[in-house]
């Protein structure tokens, strides 16, 4: 295993310290959560920028990445479920999203034997899971309740809105010569 795949192996590791902290939280073991949340959230930019760096991008990695990802966001969101600090009905929307993409991504027949990279759409949902969950699971004051919950409800519209534009058919650009013929 090289340097990347180590990261994206590392971030796998959080997964078991989330569960175990946010499982009867204290305020201490929420800011521990947090901050490791956010730690191996940040991993997955590093993992992904040294692979293309050093030019070790590997099937591994390729398999790893996305699966770890899932694990990262769907664990705490999970044990805030059972905090009831948010719905299982908008958790069950990104996995739905999730699986809907896995699947796409390894049916040919699906995809078109073609696997989009992430596009700015998917940038942002991943952008908003991360600042929701991180919300959620820090021990902020009541204040910030309202605030947390619409960062949640923004990550899952634009969790949807990527996966639709991910499975959606691209249009054909029509270049300006075939338009004047």
């Amino acid at each position: 295993m090289n340097l990347p795949t180590w990261i994206t192996f590392s971030r796998l590791l959080g997964v078991p310290f989330l569960l175990y902290g946010l499982h009867n939280p204290t305020p201490q073991t929420r800011w521990i959560c947090c901050s490791i949340f956010i730690v191996a959230a940040g991993t997955d930019w590093l993992d992904g920028y040294l692979a293309r760096k050093l030019n070790q991008v590997t099937d591994l990695g390729k398999f790893l990445d996305p699966l770890v990802d899932k694990l990262l966001v769907l664990t705490p969101l999970l044990a805030l479920i059972e905090l009831g600090q948010i719905p299982a009905w908008g958790v069950f929307l990104i996995l739905g999203r999730e699986l809907t993409i896995a699947g796409w991504r390894v049916d040919p027949k699906l995809s078109g034997g073609v696997v989009k990279g992430a596009n700015i759409w998917g940038k942002l949902k991943t952008v908003s899971q991360i600042i929701a969950i991180a919300l959620l699971i820090a021990p902020l004051p009541p204040v910030w309740d309202s605030p947390s919950l619409i960062a949640f409800w923004v990550s899952v519209a634009l969790t949807l809105i990527s996966g639709l534009i991910y499975v959606l058919p691209a249009k054909p650009k029509v270049s300006q010569a075939k338009v004047s013929e």
